[in-house]
């Protein structure tokens, strides 16, 4: 991942030096190596001093480009695959403007997920590498190998995504082949009660502290003044005040962007709690698919999402009592 770190950053800064773009925004260094954030560079010392691009990037970067189209200059950008959708749906929604960004494509290959790696017993982590399927993590009290399909990020155990926009590219490769079902997780629930999935999601949506790093994270939640941040709304407190709050907040977000989410799995990977709420979007995913044919938000940035075009083969509302068509 080094060499490709390296490229990166000499691309980066040719592009800065040439002026042909006001900004590049990637990754910077965090206070360890497996904390890297997002983050704007505007100048080649910038870059020299803080711009890394390892196994723990997993940010999405798209959402940040809604404010940096709009400003002078142009943008460049490091887009991984997943995070093409999110640009392009972004572009289709006119919340972006395409003609003032530089899309760089560059590799992902499946970004490891720290909490992952402490679960399994490891601390005092001082480096990881990766070889093939497996992960090499030195801590102080030596080296233990675990394997990657179960180290990754959620959103990168079932990813198949392939890069929709580019400009340029830096080093792509190969989508690996997986006997993967991104919905499996999904018809778990499905196969449950509907108790035993109201008992899953309470026990899941309990541990909300209404952090919005959720909501502010979610490239589909672009909205310049959220419903949940207005005062007169009575749904605003950051605290929980009661189970039914807690609730309503994640279920009208995932209603919110059904049709325009792409699965990027940024709000899983946030979470601080840990809640899996990808499951949500990924439950009106499969519905969606199953309503109207199989459909990927994002893999285009043109033409209209499902719930937003009408077509005569449409599926017929149902009489929630006895399931027939109305």
């Amino acid at each position: 991942m080094k060499d490709v770190e390296l490229k990166m950053l000499e691309r980066a800064k040719a592009l800065l030096e040439n002026g042909e773009v006001a900004r590049v925004i990637g990754w910077k260094k965090g206070e360890f190596f497996f904390d890297p954030s997002p983050a704007t560079f505007e100048s080649v010392e910038e870059l020299e001093n803080g711009f890394v691009y390892n196994w723990f990037c997993g940010a999405n970067l798209s959402k940040y480009l809604i404010a940096a189209s709009k400003k002078e200059g142009k943008t460049a950008v490091f887009l991984k695959p997943c995070d093409t959708y999110s640009f392009n749906q972004l572009v289709k929604e006119h919340r972006i403007k395409r003609e003032n960004i530089y899309v760089i494509a560059v590799e992902c290959l499946g970004k490891l997920n720290i909490e992952g790696i402490k679960a399994k017993g490891l601390s005092m982590i001082e480096s990881v590498e990766v070889d093939g399927k497996d992960v090499i993590v030195t801590t102080a009290y030596g080296k233990e190998t675990l394997s990657k399909p179960e180290v990754v990020l959620t959103k990168c155990a079932t990813c198949t995504k392939t890069h929709q926009v580019k400009d340029e590219e830096i080093i792509l490769h190969e989508v690996p082949v997986r006997d993967v079902d991104r919905f499996a997780e999904v018809a778990k629930l499905e196969a449950m009660t509907a108790d035993e999935r109201f008992a899953f999601w309470r026990e899941q949506l309990s541990k909300c502290i209404r952090c919005n790093a959720c909501r502010n994270v979610c490239p589909a939640c672009s909205c310049v003044k959220c419903v949940f941040d207005n005062p007169a709304s009575g749904i605003s407190a950051k605290a929980n005040d009661d189970e039914f709050e807690e609730q309503l907040f994640h279920i009208i977000r995932a209603f919110h962007v059904a049709g325009r989410c792409t699965d990027c799995g940024e709000c899983s990977r946030v979470c601080p709690q840990n809640i899996p709420l990808h499951l949500l979007n990924r439950k009106f995913i499969k519905d969606i698919d199953s309503l109207y044919g199989e459909y990927q938000a994002g893999e285009t940035s043109e033409g209209k999402t499902p719930l937003t075009s009408y077509t005569e083969g449409d599926a017929e509302p149902k009489d929630v009592f006895s399931g027939e068509a109305k």
